[in-house]
């Protein structure tokens, strides 16, 4: 672990501060009329969720974590539980739908997920930024609204439902972005 200035921290830097580790969500560096300047950081943290705003002088020092990162394969929903396997020494992992979130429902046989650990101990997981799925139902086109750009809503395999543009039908193939679960363009 290395120790780093609080005027260094940065967006995206996972810090170990007040006995607990926290991601560094937006910083914004201040320079008062008096005094010196500090950082001021917005801090999420990573076990359970809370947010945290602090001011960090250019003479503090925090511990800076390095996470590991591991590839890890999906293979089967048990329960509430998601099992992945390790792809290098093929272990298994369980974890539970409520650690993965909303984006639970992207995961498809054999997908490769990255699964971030510190101390061996899982505390975030990243999807593939896009996935391709199939469109189970589409609403029909609604003559006359094509003066304006009129998205309409369709239901996807997996049980979730995105605006596309009109000349998507049901059975069509799509990519979506599973950040922010919206129709990317057409898959080929």
């Amino acid at each position: 672990m290395a120790k780093i200035n609080g005027n260094e921290i940065r967006p995206g830097n996972v810090i170990e501060h007040d006995g607990g580790l926290w991601v560094a969500v937006r910083t914004n560096t201040v320079k008062p009329g008096k005094g010196g300047a500090y950082n001021q950081v917005e801090l999420k943290n990573l076990i359970n969720g809370t947010k945290l705003n602090e001011r960090f002088r250019s003479a503090e020092t925090v511990e800076q974590i390095r996470l590991d990162l591991k590839d890890f394969s999906f293979l089967y929903e048990q329960g509430e539980a998601l099992v992945f396997m390790d792809t290098e020494s093929y272990e298994q992992l369980e974890l539970q739908k409520d650690f993965v979130g909303d984006r639970a429902a992207f995961l498809q046989d054999g997908m490769m997920v990255t699964v971030q650990l510190y101390d061996e101990r899982p505390i975030g997981i990243s999807l593939p930024d896009q996935v391709t799925l199939t469109i189970t139902e589409a609403d029909p086109v609604v003559k006359g609204q094509t003066a304006a750009s009129s998205y309409k809503p369709a239901m996807l395999e997996n049980g979730i439902r995105v605006l596309v543009p009109p000349f998507i039908g049901s059975g069509e193939r799509i990519i979506v972005d599973t950040n922010e679960i919206t129709y990317v363009r057409r898959a080929d």
